[in-house]
């Protein structure tokens, strides 16, 4: 008989509550390297490199932290964030490498996580003006977001990729809070195009789909970081899981948690025997490939927000949750750094990009935020910043 999420939450509690501890305790010392610096996309054995703000991971770490001062109810966390989200309004204001769909992860971690947390006015303003530079990348015609390099780059003009759907939940604040509903029409438009041509008949998904952006025609799918053009990359079938969920909590179109199944249905068929999925969904047990703990960490977000949308009735709601607490307990007890004392990450074997050689097998710090955001829904009532 499927349990319940509370009566799952009593079974881990103590996994969680150690899990917690290890996740706080390698924050609290990461904190003097990255006071105002923030962690590299992926690790070198396990050791992130302190790096200045301006790549698209670099909310990653600023995220954690206010993660970190929600599960300890504490002040202790308050100096490095006003540091980190400082450098945020630097960047937005600078333009410090901001030709990108991006900006939503950068800043739906930094300044609607602090507006959300901290009630900071000056951070929603900045949210909201970090939508706006958001929107300079929306194709009317084509009816996305263009992912990639200026706008003017024949090699990337008119490409979408499924990453993006969880950079929207920064339009869909904007919308929220100003009134205007310019960026929730975009994002909305963006997640349909997302689903009508990057979501496959079958519910895999290709990373990549390119547009004309002068006529709105699509063009064709391929793959970027995925082992082919027809193969289902891990981390963006999690991407869809989880971003598909959001466009139906930010819209209430029950068709976008529909895909959000089928995209969930297809990840959980191919989970390995550890539930921890191969870079490339094509991959299995006896594949002799890299997981990706990351792809892993995403998903089990993904499914524990899209059993909480699903109504309390729904056949699948406990099997997405048993399956979430699964994948967990799988990252908890295999895949940390907890027996590696000179990591500064949580998350071993994950992958970046196996296509071109970066970062595989290491830490990903997407991936231990994801992983850190996991425990702590499972942990408490947590409201989110996507």
């Amino acid at each position: 008989m499927a349990k319940d999420l509370s009566s799952l939450k009593e079974e881990v509690e103590f996994v969680l509550a150690d899990e917690i501890d290890f996740v706080l305790s390698k924050i609290r010392e990461n904190i003097p390297t990255f006071y105002d610096k923030v962690p590299w996309a992926a690790s070198k054995n396990y050791v992130y490199e302190a790096k200045p703000n301006d790549y698209w991971t670099s909310s990653f770490w600023v995220g954690m932290l206010f993660l970190a001062k929600e599960i300890t109810e504490s002040t202790e966390f308050d100096a490095v964030i006003d540091t980190q989200v400082k450098s945020f309004r630097e960047r937005l204001d600078k333009n410090v490498e901001l030709e990108t769909h991006d900006i939503g992860f950068l800043y739906s971690l930094s300044a609607v996580a602090d507006y959300k947390v901290n009630g900071n006015e000056t951070s929603k303003q900045m949210a909201i003006d970090a939508a706006d530079r958001l929107m300079t990348r929306y194709s009317e015609k084509a009816g996305i977001i263009q992912a990639w390099g200026n706008l003017d780059d024949i090699h990337e003009n008119g490409r979408m990729i499924i990453d993006c759907l969880m950079n929207l939940s920064l339009l869909y604040f904007a919308s929220e809070m100003t009134g205007d509903d310019r960026y929730r029409i975009a994002a909305t438009r963006h997640a349909k195009q997302t689903q009508k041509y990057i979501v496959r008949d079958n519910f895999t998904t290709y990373h990549t789909y390119f547009f004309d952006r002068q006529t709105g025609e699509a063009v064709r799918g391929e793959t970027a970081q995925g082992f082919a053009h027809d193969s289902c990359w891990a981390r963006g079938q999690a991407w869809g899981i989880y971003g598909f969920t959001l466009s139906y909590l930010h819209t209430g179109d029950y068709s976008f948690l529909e895909t959000a199944e089928k995209i969930a249905d297809y990840f959980l068929s191919r989970l390995p025997e550890d539930e921890v999925v191969y870079w490339d969904l094509v991959f299995g047990d006896g594949s002799d490939q890299e997981r990706d703990s990351s792809a892993a960490a995403i998903a089990a977000c993904g499914l524990l927000e899209l059993a909480k949308q699903l109504p309390l009735s729904h056949p699948k709601r406990k099997y997405y949750e048993e399956k979430a607490v699964a994948i967990v307990q799988s990252l908890s007890s295999l895949y940390t750094t907890k027996e590696s004392p000179n990591a500064n990450g949580l998350l071993k074997h994950g992958v970046y990009d196996k296509n071109s050689n970066k970062g595989v097998d290491e830490s990903m710090i997407w991936g231990d935020y994801y992983y850190f955001e996991s425990l702590v829904r499972l942990a408490k009532s947590w409201y989110q910043y996507w």
